[in-house]
């Protein structure tokens, strides 16, 4: 079994939501008195409400933490920041990682790619491990494929 989640793009995104919590608290403190010339002036609502956006600003930012690959010999789980995929390896024709793409993806035989962003380039050597072992099990798949075959 081969499970996969981006760990530089999880780091980043706890710093910030973190930092984006901090920034509200920050100016939800700071607005009290006078909202300037007019008759308005800022109450404890308005500052919890900052602190709202806040935190709502922060589990935006969190999403991005959600991806995810599983494999094992039964096929490919693949969560997206937005939607998921559970694929057998029947319907896979290879695992692609090319040069230059931010992440890798699955090639359907379908001429169809499923982007992996759990396998994000900006992991490097983990996500070329991750890549490596989604093909180790596809091709131990297609190798039994060809075991069970009538020769």
């Amino acid at each position: 079994m081969v499970t996969v989640r981006p760990r530089r793009i999880r780091l980043v995104c706890w710093a910030s939501a973190a930092a984006l919590v901090v920034v509200f608290s920050l100016v939800a403190t700071s607005l009290t008195g006078s909202t300037g010339d007019g008759y308005g002036t800022f109450q404890r609502g308005d500052q919890l409400a900052m602190i709202g956006l806040g935190v709502f600003g922060a589990l935006a930012i969190l999403l991005f933490t959600r991806p995810r690959v599983v494999a094992d010999a039964k096929g490919v789980r693949v969560r997206n920041v937005i939607g998921s995929y559970e694929l057998p390896w029947e319907v896979i024709r290879g695992v692609r990682f090319d040069r230059g793409a931010p992440w890798a993806s699955l090639e359907l035989h379908d001429d169809d790619l499923v982007p992996m962003v759990a396998l994000q380039a900006a992991d490097e050597e983990r996500a070329v491990e991750g890549v490596r072992a989604l093909r180790r099990l596809h091709q131990a798949h297609l190798a039994a494929l060809a075991g069970d075959a009538p020769s």
